[in-house]
Parts: C-alpha cells; sequence; structure tokens
C-alpha cells in the first residue's frame, strides 16, 4: 500500500497536465485578434481615430468607446466593430481612382484590407464609416457570415454591389449610403430573409426597383433614393413590416402602387409618377408624411389625404393637379404642414387650410386660386387643365356607356338566341321574355347616376373671396408711450445687442413686448418700410408675431440716427432656457416635452429658410430666444433682426451673390441649433463657453457612463435610449466644424420627429406595462384579502421586479 501511493500522485499528476495541455489557448487567440486590428490600422493610414491604438500595451477590447471609434467583444473575439473617419467630403472628380485628402492613398488595397477584416471571424456589428475606402467591393466579404450589421457608408466604393452578400443570411441592416455604385440594382433580396433596413442612397445604381424586396416580410425601412432607378413601382402592401419608403429623386414612373398599411414615411418626390392618387390610400391611417411632390400627378387632390388620422406633412408641390378642393374639407388636427403649390388648382382654399391660426404651415402660390394674392397664376394658365380634365373625364363616360351599351347588346342577343332555341324546340311564343327594355332600364339607372354625379362635381359654384391682410401695422409713439407709461423703469424687461425691451399693454387690454433699435439714417426709411413689410410676411405658429412698428426721428439727440420700435405679441412663460435644469425656479421638462419644443423651433427655421424671405440673415438661434407660452408651445423670438439693422447695406453691397450668402447663413443656424440641442441634452451652459464644453465632453457621449456624467438627470431618467441616441447624433452633425458635414434643417427636423415617434412609442410601451403591473398588483391583494393562495405551479412576479428602467 505505501508503494501505491507515488504511483497514485504520478497518475494524477499526468492526468492534470493533460487536461491543462487540452484547455485551448484564450490569450494566443486575442493576440490573433489584436494583430488583425493593428493590421486593418495600417491598412486605412492610421487615421487619427485610431491613434490610441498604437499606443495601448492593453487587451484592446477594454478601450472606452467614443464617437469615432467603438469595440466589443465577446470570448476574446471582437463581435463589434465600428470607425468613424473624418474624410466626408464628396467629389465630382472621382473616377475611380485615388484623391489626395479624400480618398486613401493609391498604396491602398481594399483586396488585401477585407481579405485582413475576414479574419475578425466572430463580428456581428461592422460599421466603417467615412474613411476613404475606395474600389471594387471584394465578394469575400461574405466570409463574415455572423454579420448582423454592415455599414459602409460615406466612402468612394464604386462597380456593383457583390452578389455574395446575397449569402450573408443574419443581416437585418444593410447600409452603403453616399458610395459611388454605378451598376444596376441587383435583385437577390429575398434571400435575406431577416432584413429589416436596406439603405443604398445617394449613389448611381441603375434598373428598376428591385421585386425581390416585396418577399421579405421583416423589412421596416427601404431607403433608395438619389439614385438613377426607372420603370414601374410593383404592389408593396404585402410588406406589413414596412414603416419607411423613401425613393426621392429617381426616375421612377407610371402610377403610384398600393402601400402597406402600416407604413408612416412615404418619400416619392422627384419622380416621374403620373395618374391619379390611389384610393387605396385612405387605409393607410398610421401614415405621417407623405411627399409626393416634383411629379406628373394629376386629377383632384383626394380629400382624404387632409384627414387622415395621423398625417403630419403632406407635400403634393408641383404636379398637374387640377380642379378645385371641397369647400367643408376636413384637415387633421395633426397636419402641420401642408405644400399644394405650382399645380393647377381652381376656385378658394377651404377654410382649414385658409385658417393659419391652428399652427398650420400652408403653401399654395402658384395655383389659380380665387385669393386677393400676387403669387396666383391667371386663370387662363389652369384653364386648359381643367378642360382637358372634363374632356378626359367625358371620354371615360362615354366610354363606360360604350361598354355598357356593348354589354347590353350582347346580352340581348344571348337572351334572343336563348328565345329562339327554345321557340324551335319548345314550339311556342315568348315574346315578354325579350330584354331590351329591361336592359334599357338598367342602363339609364347605373349610367345617369354616375354621369349626374359628375355634373354636380364640375359645376359647383366658384366662390370668390380676399385673402386675409397681414396684422401687422403702423402704431403711433404716442401710443407706446401710453402702453409703457413712457417707456418707464417698470415696464423695463432687458437689453442687449439688439437694443432695449419693454413690456406694454394697449388700449385693446392685450400685453404686447416692444424692442427699441436704434438705427442709422443711412439706412433710408422708404427701404426700411418695405423690408417691415416683408418681415411681417413671416407669419408662422412658432414665431412671435409681429404685431406692428414705429419710426421714431422726433427726440434723438443725434441726427443721424432714428429710432425703431418693433412691437411683438407677448409670450407669458418665460423662455425655454428656464426651464432645462432640475435647479431651476420652473419645472424642469420632461425628454418628450423637449423634443416637442425643438421640433416646433425647428419648423420655425425651416419656415425662415424656404419662407417668404429666403433671406441673407443669421436668426440668433439660442435657448434665451425660444419663448413659450401658457401650454408651454415654442415661439421664437429675435429672428431675422439683422435685417433691420447695420447689415442692411451689406446686404445690398452683397446682393448679386446672394445664394452663397444665404447659403452660410443657413448653416451657422444649423451650428447655433446644435448649441440648442447640446442645451437640451445637458442643461444650461454659460454664455460663450459651448464650444469648449462640447470638445471637452464630445467623447462622453459616446459611452453609456459618459452620457450619466453630463446628460441632465431629468433627460437620462426619462428618455429611451434608441430617442437620445437619436438627438446625440444629430447634434454632434449641427456642431461639426466642417460645413459640408452639417445637416439641413430638414434633416434635423426629419431627425427631431424620428426621435419623438420612437420616444413616443417607448412611453407608450412603458405605460402598458405599467397598467399590466397594476393589475397584477390588484389581483394579488385580492387574493390575500381572502385568505386564499395561488396555485404552487403559478409564479406570482412583483410588479417591482419587472419595471422597466431607462438609464
Amino acid at each position: 500500500m505505501p508503494q501505491a501511493d507515488p504511483m497514485r500522485r504520478l497518475h494524477i499528476c499526468f492526468l492534470v497536465l493533460l487536461w491543462i495541455l487540452s484547455i485551448p489557448s484564450t490569450h494566443e487567440l486575442q493576440v490573433a485578434q489584436t494583430q488583425v486590428l493593428l493590421q486593418m490600422r495600417m491598412y486605412l493610414e492610421y487615421p487619427a481615430s485610431l491613434q490610441s491604438w498604437g499606443s495601448y500595451n492593453g487587451d484592446l477590447c477594454n478601450l472606452s468607446s467614443s464617437a469615432h471609434v467603438s469595440i466589443k467583444c465577446q470570448d476574446n473575439s471582437v463581435s463589434e466593430l465600428k470607425i468613424r473617419g473624418d474624410k466626408t467630403a464628396k467629389s465630382d472628380e472621382f473616377k475611380g481612382f485615388a484623391i489626395p485628402n479624400q480618398t486613401l492613398s493609391t498604396n491602398f488595397s481594399i483586396d488585401s484590407f477585407i481579405t485582413a477584416l475576414t479574419r475578425l471571424t466572430s463580428l456581428r456589428v461592422l460599421s466603417l464609416v467615412s474613411l476613404g475606402i475606395w474600389g471594387h467591393l471584394p465578394d469575400k466579404i461574405h466570409r463574415l457570415s455572423l454579420l448582423e450589421v454592415l455599414d459602409l457608408s460615406s466612402n468612394f466604393l464604386f462597380g456593383s454591389i457583390p452578389p455574395k452578400i446575397s449569402t450573408m443570411v443574419q443581416l437585418n441592416t444593410l447600409k452603403i449610403d453616399d458610395n459611388y455604385f454605378n451598376d444596376s440594382m441587383p435583385d437577390w433580396f429575398d434571400s435575406l430573409s431577416n432584413l429589416n433596413v436596406l439603405s443604398l442612397k445617394t449613389n448611381t445604381l441603375r434598373g428598376s426597383f428591385p421585386s425581390s424586396l416585396c418577399k421579405i416580410k421583416n423589412l421596416t425601412d427601404i431607403s433608395l433614393s438619389r439614385n438613377e432607378l426607372s420603370g414601374k413601382l410593383p404592389d408593396l402592401s404585402a410588406l406589413t413590416g414596412l414603416r419607411v419608403l423613401n425613393l426621392r429623386e429617381n426616375r421612377l414612373g407610371s402610377k403610384l402602387p398600393l402601400m402597406p398599411a402600416g407604413v408612416v414615411t412615404v418619400l416619392l418626390s422627384n419622380n416621374s409618377f403620373s395618374g391619379e392618387i390611389p384610393k387605396q390610400f385612405s387605409e393607410l391611417g398610421r401614415l405621417q408624411h407623405l411627399d409626393l411632390s416634383a411629379n406628373h400627378l394629376s386629377g383632384i387632390p383626394p380629400s382624404f389625404l387632409f384627414s387622415l388620422p395621423s398625417i403630419s406633412y403632406l407635400n403634393l408641390g408641383s404636379n398637374v393637379l387640377s380642379g378645385s378642393l371641397p369647400d367643408k374639407l376636413s384637415c387633421s388636427s395633426k397636419l402641420g404642414f401642408v405644400d399644394i403649390s405650382s399645380n393647377k388648382l381652381i376656385g378658394e382654399l377651404p377654410s382649414c387650410l385658409a385658417n393659419t391660426s391652428n399652427r398650420r404651415v400652408v403653401k399654395y402660390d402658384g395655383n389659380c386660386l380665387t385669393l386677393d394674392s400676387q403669387d396666383q397664376q391667371p386663370g387662363s394658365y389652369c384653364e386648359e387643365s381643367n378642360t382637358e380634365r372634363k374632356k378626359s373625364m367625358a371620354r371615360k363616360i362615354t366610354l363606360a356607356g360604350a361598354i355598357l351599351i356593348g354589354l347590353v347588346l350582347v346580352l340581348g342577343i344571348s337572351v334572343l338566341g336563348v328565345f329562339f332555341c327554345r321557340k324551335c324546340l319548345r314550339r311556342r311564343a315568348a315574346k315578354h321574355h325579350l330584354l331590351p327594355k329591361n336592359a334599357q332600364d338598367n342602363s339609364t339607372t347605373g349610367f345617369s347616376s354616375q354621369f349626374l354625379a359628375n355634373a354636380r362635381f364640375i359645376s359647383q359654384a366658384v366662390k370668390l373671396g380676399a385673402q386675409a391682410t397681414s396684422i401687422c401695422r403702423p402704431i403711433s409713439v404716442e401710443e407706446l408711450r401710453e402702453a409703457t407709461r413712457d417707456f418707464d423703469l417698470s415696464a423695463f424687461i432687458s437689453e442687449g445687442s439688439l437694443g432695449k425691451l419693454y413690456k406694454g399693454k394697449l388700449e385693446n387690454g392685450s400685453y404686447v413686448a416692444i424692442r427699441s433699435l436704434v438705427l442709422s439714417e443711412k439706412c433710408s426709411i422708404q427701404n426700411l418700410k418695405a423690408r417691415l413689410d416683408l418681415f411681417s410676411k413671416l407669419q408662422h405658429p412658432n414665431l412671435v408675431s409681429l404685431l406692428g412698428y414705429c419710426i421714431d426721428n422726433s427726440e434723438q439727440d443725434d441726427s443721424t440716427t432714428y429710432k425703431l420700435h418693433l412691437v411683438y405679441e407677448y409670450v407669458l412663460n418665460g423662455s425655454y432656457r428656464a426651464y432645462l435644469s432640475e435647479f431651476s425656479l420652473e419645472k424642469p421638462l420632461k425628454w418628450s416635452d423637449r423634443l416637442a419644443i425643438l421640433i416646433g423651433v425647428a419648423k420655425a427655421v425651416h419656415f425662415l429658410h424656404t419662407g417668404v424671405i429666403p433671406g441673407c440673415f443669421n436668426n440668433r438661434l439660442k435657448t434665451d430666444n425660444i419663448l413659450l407660452d401658457e401650454h408651454r408651445f415654442p415661439k421664437l423670438s429675435d429672428y431675422g433682426m439683422s435685417i433691420l439693422g447695420e447689415e442692411i447695406e451689406r446686404f445690398e453691397a452683397k446682393r448679386q451673390d446672394s445664394k452663397s450668402c444665404q447659403r452660410a447663413a443657413f448653416e451657422d443656424d444649423v451650428y447655433n441649433f446644435g448649441f440648442i440641442l447640446l442645451e437640451s441634452l445637458v442643461g444650461p451652459i454659460a454664455s460663450g463657453q459651448g464650444e469648449a464644453f462640447f470638445l471637452n465632453e464630445k467623447a462622453s457621449f459616446g459611452s453609456q457612463d459618459g452620457r450619466r456624467k453630463i446628460v441632465d438627470p431629468i433627460v437620462l431618467t426619462s428618455s429611451s435610449q434608441e430617442s437620445l441616441s437619436i438627438a446625440i447624433a444629430i447634434t454632434t452633425k449641427c456642431i461639426s466644424p466642417e460645413l459640408s458635414s452639417r445637416p439641413s434643417f430638414e434633416d434635423v427636423l426629419w431627425n427631431l420627429q424620428y426621435a419623438a415617434q420612437v420616444q413616443a412609442t417607448a412611453d407608450a410601451d412603458q405605460n402598458s406595462e405599467s397598467t399590466s403591473e397594476s393589475q397584477d398588483y390588484r389581483r394579488d391583494k385580492s387574493w390575500d384579502s381572502i385568505g386564499s393562495h395561488p396555485s404552487p405551479t403559478k409564479q406570482i412576479i412583483k410588479p417591482q421586479n419587472h419595471r422597466r428602467i431607462h438609464k
């Protein structure tokens, strides 16, 4: 027995050694993954976003994420890799070869790069954006068979989309926007049965819309805008999960297709669609955004489009729509923007479109409406179209009558044939069975009712009317002195670069805000009045209304200057800035309320960029200039002030370069709005410190821990992660130092509305869960109250155990 013990110990040691040798070397696997990442850094020519990789000696999986780089690992392998570069500028000079400072150099080999990339076999998410990658995308990309998300946007890829991507069956998101793919649109997408998002925007792909997409039931987003697609769209009603369809700026034609009932956004502008808008669109109860502008659509705009329950944006501009809208047209309460301009509509504008007091923006210029307005066409412009429409309707009626008469004749001949057969077989007369009289009666009934209905519609009387004039009026200085008790200190509100601001009370009892400016006499009063007239036409629900003005040169010590008093509506509840901090005197706003205010302001600025004065001025966007009324409805103040001051001279001198000036103003507004978004996320920032704060804290937005440090706690506790991420992304783009990287205000508005929609869905889900929890809790209490106990097989989950918490 004593001799057996050493043998036993030796046997155990041998087994332990075998077990140790059988364990896979995870360290070697991690080293291999690290080598691939460092090799990719070399292929990408050491971009600034990957600079930290070179000096980092630890595990790259442990690096904190940023807005430009994110690495996530699972089981010692890279599972997610996101890299965003700074090569965002697109070039018309790109011909398939390297361009200095825009693409990677001529030494770059996309084949070698993808070969190295495919060694990361566990990748599930891959995003390589704005890195200057150029060349034909190799088919071997399909070796990343586990990929669920592939985003290669904003690079210089060209040629065809690799067919082998069709074998990557795990893909749920495929984005290759803003590249140079110039071959035919592939039609093998039906093999990607898990695909949710397909985005191939801003390429030059040719051919027809891929009908294979109609077989993917999981699709939620199809974005193929800004390509060269042509032909007819298939029936899309089978795509029951589709929420966004963006096919703008292609060459698609024929008639509009049927749409899925659950679609939320349909963007088909700048194509060649013709015919009438399908009646099936009346069934789109969730539709919020519909853009059919710049096509060749005809007929009368369907009334149901304006009253869809969820519709908020409707653009039918620049078509050949004709006829008149019904006097009693019903508009949805959510409808905030309508464009029916540049068509051939006649008659009177319906009250729900003419009345601007319901916070609705309506564009209707370029028609033949009976309005007292300079922007309508003469009646002869629309007569040809309406005459042609009547002729077309008459042709349809004639054709319908001919078909009906033909059917009657065929039916009559058939009956006669039967009659004579029976006469020959049964030898009896049956004259009373002849059908001509009945056929004639049926024809009269069916034909006449349709004809009379159309006749009533065509012959509706045109009611003449005049458009309401602007509410802005000249106000005497005496009236202003009485309203402010001779500009007493008690009426004084504040003073800034735009002069003094007073609160006044007019004779009718209404309160007003009076802005007093001192202007140089070099600005002619006649010119100023003309600009004030234009300025007064900037009427929008989210702009503080200009009620009147007063030009006062009676008591100036300096004869070279005079005073301009601008009289605005008085907005009760102060500035938006006062509601952005948990330490403010006012009750801080939760995230959904902030989004609603931001959307309102964005709508106002978008209107300023495309409205009466698409102007050459900075709109002074900041949180102090956003005022809230008693319902916390936002109104932008101090907009467009620069055109009324000393900048008029510069405006006149640079009139010939108005387009570049306008573009610069737009970019300034986008940039400044970015800081409004930033303060909405983190709370008030000291004046002049916004840029420094953003540069110092920008990286913190890229991680959950970073967000907890800088984002306002009120926002963190009342927002969903997805909605918050959308807002952070658009904020970062707005504050980009590169002008070309900043979005348009239309894009800003679009993203904010999408963030609000995502947040509303999350809030609805949370409320639903809370209701369910409450019902479960009451049911448990009822069991306790009667002394009963649930079945042992049924697990009771307390409400607090499954409450959703948004971090």
